[in-house]
């Protein structure tokens, strides 16, 4: 049986169009024997140009018995006879549709093999049974094969392209039943092709899926901590955590980032990295647009992405691709190569391996602060001082491998793996010379006067005295006791330090991290002899983010301060098993019901590493234990101190789940669905979650929809235990803040409480227009709230009572931190939207059309926050720890509506696609500052373009322009602050037009 081509198993008949060229358009029946993950199916997908490979048709079936099968068909059109013979005979059958509706088969009675029995259904009729020389069996029409024929014997034959079909996709999430298309489907989905995503100029996974799914959206995040490193992705308004990823429908393990700074949204979720994933080794991406925590678990609350990876047994391609921006700068150089290979009689091996490096971009103008050192004298400024743009990626190595093979008759195993190793590095905020607390700096609260870090190497009152230098305006590297300490040919200079002497311009860290990311799935899939199908599955993954510091200083270890740190690292290990099993109930209803059930054990592990000694390391410069005083310096590697033993370890939890997926129809016209899970937490307890969806034809041109879900996310093991102390802009200036968990004691004295799980509640209400294969267009309504959600607080001050208080009970360190921020269960929202997308398949002359429409609608609001004991007034009172800015990031952050209207032309050799972006208006709190800083963005329209020439059966060109006008943001109004041009949250990208040139080499 050919099954292991399918992403999923399952014993109903599934209906599947696909784009072929130079091909007759065969219309796909597949009897599967396994459990299927879930299942959704996509709009179709536009033919993709006369040379591109047929790596998304389906695979006819190919014989490798003689086994004989009872049949019972009667007289009636083919293509109902061949759905029939297809379920009966628990197979995959390739046909001409169009052509099957219109021819009358044979009846058909007794045992025959699969080639005995087409042949009698078929004799006579415009429909021949073709077996090619590899045992593979499809159902074509007779006057094209004897075509073929007489071109094989050296006849001249023209076979023009069939255009008169737009063929359409199946994808295998959001239900354990037969996979449906778009227009079938009881819940908004996308499928995006391979070709679609290579037809634009970004170069990785992520960003190509936001161009192509309007309901997700990608910032850039310049300087922001880790986030910087994995940016998140935010599907239907939600957090990056509330989306679920699977790969071949097996659910992929989320990263080792959490987003301390998540630029509002995403502050604190700890989400998957879809980075990682190799873009050229992708089948297709699926993403289901609902909840569906009731079918695949926690996460699920806005939706599904599962990536299906290219299962061909042979043929292969490896690709070039270059570019840069207009400005010149982010050069990037990519190579990806790919390759099929057949296991024995049925199996396959499909490898993947990509390589990728781009430079950094810089949007950037001079600080206020740094062109006022400038002015008063000192040259030794960096111009720019501070980098704001793209981060540079020194190296983004990715691989993949997807098998299926026979392991005996009626067992299929499977096997997948990915690995992904990735450089980055970027800059921080600039530390200036003269008002940098901790590093340059010491300004006395009572005064409010501030002077120069000066270290007194022999101690506080011994030997040598330092003099005291106080700072204004003017350059302290002319002031005449600063030229004495500078001078280390004294006995004053030897003893007094000062960083100015090192960074006499001052300095901007440098942070970056290296990922590395990998992923193992195994399985077996049979069918038992009762009539279940059964799917038997195992998983490991593992993230770690290993993170890189340089160009900054231990400020407490003076001039023993190394240059470069290794601040530690974090790492998530999860393991996980699935027994599936699935099959077909006839019942009173005209369908069978098809039931699936399963159970699910998981376990996630995440690891905290200490840094080295010098990045965490408090020295005599910051408290002398001879005199118990302190000399002002700060602790830790600057900008990020690393992770101190006592904050190192590891964390674990368990949890398991059983679940039960029904699907029947009532009638011919309306479909139910129904799926109910339990889940048991090792921390957290039980929960029961539920879903219905339904779908009713209303007739022949058009459907409704709708679906109402419960939803949950247990918090992470790193949410519930991580430590993390980094330096964030604030009202006041750069400050640091300490992250931490809610049981620890700073952040029980501000007030924590221990987390719950976040619980939504969803519902959706659609119609779909089905005017044709090459017509339709779906509209969906959707409403989420989710209670109690996930996120950091903003930064809490510390004051002298709570540090008196934190000290009294044994926490010292508290001293070191000027705020503090936890995890905490803070706020409830209620988001709601609106998607639509259109398709259009068209003729004009001989330009083949596919207009496709996109649009999103997404309004959240904050409606309820947690409030916290505060001191006001000399008073205590309950006040929300949202800032009103944070609530606006959370609100408005994402532009509310965003669209894209996409061209793609097909002629003889060459493809064309055209694209507009629209972007609405948008929000930022500029640094997350919360400090006045607003900036209401304007709305944005973008359009890119590309063209692909096919010179060659082997080879094809593509020349392209992301961005093609040049369109840039508003400037930022608070450039001056620390130097970004434009405001970094700018959905549409700070960086401009990136010109694209590619070269690809294929065989079949």
């Amino acid at each position: 049986m050919h099954h292991l081509r399918s992403a999923n198993f399952s014993r109903a008949v599934v209906r599947s169009y696909n784009s072929v060229r130079k091909a007759s358009i065969c219309f796909v029946l597949a009897v599967c024997a396994g459990p299927i993950q879930g299942a959704f199916a996509q709009e179709p997908e536009s033919q993709a140009g006369q040379r591109s490979k047929q790596e998304n048709a389906p695979s006819p079936i190919k014989q490798s018995n003689q086994t004989a099968f009872q049949f019972s068909i009667p007289a009636q059109d083919a293509d109902d006879a061949l759905t029939e013979l297809a379920k009966q005979a628990n197979t995959t059958l390739l046909f001409p549709f169009d052509l099957a509706q219109t021819v009358k088969t044979n009846s058909l009675e007794g045992n025959f093999t699969l080639n005995e029995a087409l042949s009698k259904l078929l004799d006579g009729t415009e429909l021949a049974v073709v077996t090619d020389s590899a045992g593979q069996v499809s159902i074509r029409s007779r006057s094209d094969v004897v075509a073929q024929n007489r071109k094989d014997e050296g006849e001249e034959s023209v076979q023009e392209e069939d255009t008169s079909n737009a063929l359409e996709r199946i994808a295998v999430v959001g239900t354990r039943s037969s996979p449906r298309s778009v227009v079938e489907s009881p819940v908004p989905l996308d499928i995006i092709g391979s070709e679609s995503l290579r037809s634009q100029g970004n170069s990785d996974a992520l960003s190509m899926l936001s161009t192509m799914v309007p309901s997700l959206n990608v910032n850039d995040q310049p300087i922001n901590d880790a986030t910087s490193l994995v940016r998140p992705a935010n599907l239907r308004g939600m957090a990056s955590d509330h989306t679920l990823l699977l790969v071949n429908g097996k659910r992929r393990h989320r990263s080792a980032v959490i987003t301390f700074l998540g630029g509002g949204l995403s502050d604190g979720a700890q989400g998957p990295d879809i980075s990682v994933i190799p873009a050229y080794a992708l089948k297709q991406i699926e993403v289901l647009r609902d909840g569906a925590a009731a079918q695949y678990g926690s996460d699920a609350i806005a939706g599904v992405i599962n990536f299906v990876l290219d299962d061909s047994d042979s043929g292969g391609s490896i690709a070039l691709k270059t570019g840069t921006y207009s400005e010149g700068d982010g050069e990037l150089f990519q190579i990806q190569a790919n390759k099929g290979f057949r296991l024995g009689e049925n199996g396959f091996l499909n490898a993947t391996v990509e390589y990728r490096q781009q430079q950094g971009t810089s949007r950037s103008v001079q600080r206020d602060d740094a062109q006022g050192l400038i002015d008063a004298g000192n040259r030794l400024i960096s111009s720019p001082a501070q980098i704001w743009g793209a981060l540079d990626v020194n190296e983004d190595m990715k691989m993949s491998a997807n098998a299926g093979w026979d392991i005996a008759p009626n067992y299929e195993g499977y096997a997948l793996a990915t690995y992904a190793h990735r450089e980055i590095s970027g800059g921080f905020y600039f530390r200036n010379p003269q008002t940098r607390e901790g590093v340059f700096s010491e300004t006395n609260e009572e005064t409010g006067e501030s002077r120069l870090l000066v270290g007194d190497l022999d101690g506080i009152g011994q030997g040598i005295r330092c003099p005291t230098i106080f700072l204004d305006d003017t350059n302290v590297l002319d002031n005449p006791d600063y030229l004495r300490i500078a001078d280390n040919t004294t006995a004053l200079g030897a003893n007094c330090f000062a960083f100015n002497e090192w960074f006499p311009g001052g300095f901007t860290p440098q942070f970056g991290g290296t990922i590395t990311d990998a992923s193992v799935f195994a399985g077996v899939k049979t069918e038992l002899d009762n009539g279940w199908a059964m799917d038997l599955s195992a998983s490991v993954g593992y993230s770690d983010i290993a993170y890189r510091l340089s160009g900054t200083v231990n400020p407490s270890l003076g001039p023993d301060s190394p240059l470069s740190f290794s601040p530690g690292s974090v790492s998530q290990v999860e393991r996980t098993f699935n027994l599936d099993f699935a099959k077909l109930i006839q019942s009173v209803f005209e369908e069978p019901i098809s039931i699936a059930m399963g159970a699910e054990w998981r376990r996630e592990t995440y690891f905290q590493k200490a840094g080295d000694d010098a990045s965490y390391a408090a020295d005599s410069l910051a408290f002398d234990p001879t005199t118990g005083a302190s000399q002002g310096f700060s602790i830790g590697s600057n900008g990020f101190p690393g992770y101190q033993p006592q904050s190192a370890g590891h964390w674990s939890r368990s949890n398991w789940a059983v679940y039960i997926d029904l699907e029947f129809f009532l009638s011919e016209a309306w479909q139910f669905g129904v799926a109910t899970r339990v889940e048991h937490f090792t921390d957290f307890g039980s929960t029961f979650d539920g879903k219905l969806s339904t779908r009713y034809k209303v007739n022949d041109l058009f459907a409704l929809r709708g679906s109402i879900n419960t939803g949950f996310k247990a918090p992470t093991v790193g949410q519930s235990n991580v430590i993390n102390v980094t330096t964030a802009y604030s009202a006041n200036g750069l400050e640091d803040q300490a992250t931490l968990p809610p049981t620890d004691l700073i952040s029980q004295q501000l007030g924590a409480t221990p987390l719950t799980p976040e619980e939504s509640v969803n519902f959706s209400l659609g119609v779909v227009m089905h005017v044709s294969d090459t017509f339709f267009a779906t509209l969906d309504y959707f409403n989420i709230r989710l209670m109690d959600r996930i996120s950091t607080t903003s930064a809490i001050p510390l004051s002298e009572a709570d540090i008196q208080v934190l000290s009294a009970n044994g926490r010292d360190d508290a001293a070191n931190y000027n705020a503090a921020k936890f995890f905490t269960n803070d706020f409830d929202t209620q988001t709601q939207g609106v998607d639509l997308v259109v398709h259009y398949d068209f003729m004009v002359q001989d330009w083949k059309q596919t207009l496709l429409l996109a649009y999103n609608w997404t309004d959240t609001q904050v409606e309820r926050v947690t409030l916290y004991p505060t001191m006001v007034d000399g008073e205590i009172t309950l006040m929300p720890n949202l800032t009103t800015q944070r609530i606006r990031m959370l609100e408005d952050n994402l532009p509310a509506h965003r669209g894209s209207l996409t061209l793609e032309q097909y002629i003889g050799d060459f493809n064309f696609t055209w694209r507009a972006n629209y972007y609405g208006k948008y929000y930022e709190d500029h640094l997350d500052a919360s400090a006045g800083m607003d900036i209401y963005g304007s709305d944005t329209l973008t359009a890119d373009a590309q063209v692909a020439w096919f010179f060659s059966p082997s080879w094809g060109v593509t020349l392209g322009v992301q961005n093609l006008f040049d369109t840039k943001p508003d400037s930022n109004p608070f450039s001056g602050e620390v130097g970004a041009l434009y405001p970094p949250t700018s959905p549409g990208g700070i960086n401009g037009a990136f010109y694209y040139l590619g070269l690809e080499y294929s065989v079949d």
